[in-house]
């Protein structure tokens, strides 16, 4: 049964998974929607079950289709898998490698490294994405992305990581602040001090918490930023300190009208960044030569 199963059926079925819209399915699979609707139901016929429920204004799947969606999944990330590693026995370091990167790095890591991955494999074309730690995951799972970059370390199930640096991490406070004369700061300096954090889904909020488990602290309750970006602006305003990336504290990020940041003194606490990928990937020498790359040169 499963030879008469096209992989661009299941390419549709997926599709419509994502999008729970027939019109923006076929645009997203370059095909008419009739053309989609008809091999979707060709595909129902053929198993014999039911997988989308189709009303007027509202697509949903089924039970068995939800199932199914899971395996088409698999089915289409080993296909894919296929086609990468003949690629990689063609040329290794050419074409397409789709890497994805946490929020709290994707912007300060990649300034830093650009350049040097484009001069490094000069015929691999990056296509980059941001996520959270457990979309990201889902996403190497299910054959959406090639590579993560991400904090360590993360339920791997299936999955290769490598350590690729220590990032310390750096205090953010209002330039009007008690800690801002200090040339370096120890945690128990945060003691009763007000802390700003991410939202929940961060890594980066946890990672902060436990920098700061030890020391009575105060979170602001009514804040939950979602970025980096916001959480600087708001200590710039007085409404707390927080924690920073090294990265996200050198050059123009650093520099916020109304805000100082300073290291914190050895050891300092710091987050792993590591690379995480599927164990089945053809691509391994691409994603090797990446992660040297941002080995090499990240801090």
């Amino acid at each position: 049964m499963a030879a008469d199963i096209k992989l661009k059926d299941l390419r549709y079925l997926v599709a419509v998974a994502d999008t729970r819209h027939f019109g923006k399915a076929a645009e997203r699979c370059f095909v008419s929607q009739p053309t989609l609707s008809a091999q979707l139901k060709k595909l129902e016929d053929y198993l014999g079950v039911q997988l989308i429920e189709r009303q007027p204004r509202r697509v949903a799947l089924t039970e068995a289709g939800e199932k199914m969606v899971g395996r088409a999944r698999r089915i289409l990330a080993a296909s894919d898998e296929m086609v990468e590693l003949a690629q990689s026995f063609r040329d290794p370091l050419a074409g397409r490698l789709r890497i994805a990167l946490l929020p709290t790095i994707g912007p300060y890591l990649l300034p830093r490294v650009a350049a040097r991955l484009r001069r490094a494999a000069p015929r691999l074309e990056l296509l980059l994405y941001e996520y959270q730690t457990a979309p990201m995951l889902e996403k190497l799972h299910g054959g959406e992305i090639d590579l993560g970059i991400l904090a360590l370390p993360v339920a791997l199930d299936g999955l290769e990581a490598r350590p690729l640096y220590d990032e310390p991490f750096t205090l953010a406070a209002p330039a009007t602040h008690r800690l801002a004369k200090r040339a370096s700061v120890r945690p128990d300096d945060l003691r009763g001090e007000t802390l700003l954090l991410l939202e929940e889904g961060h890594c980066l909020r946890d990672q902060a918490l436990e920098v700061c488990s030890h020391v009575p602290h105060d979170e602001k309750q009514d804040f939950r930023a979602t970025s980096l970006e916001t959480l600087r602006q708001m200590v710039a305003a007085g409404a707390g300190i927080t924690l920073l990336p090294e990265l996200a504290s050198r050059g123009a990020y650093g520099g916020a009208q109304g805000l100082v940041v300073r290291p914190f003194a050895r050891p300092a606490p710091t987050r792993r960044i590591g690379a995480v990928w599927r164990h089945t990937t053809g691509r391994t020498q691409a994603i090797a030569a990446v992660c040297d790359v941002i080995a090499r040169h990240a801090l």
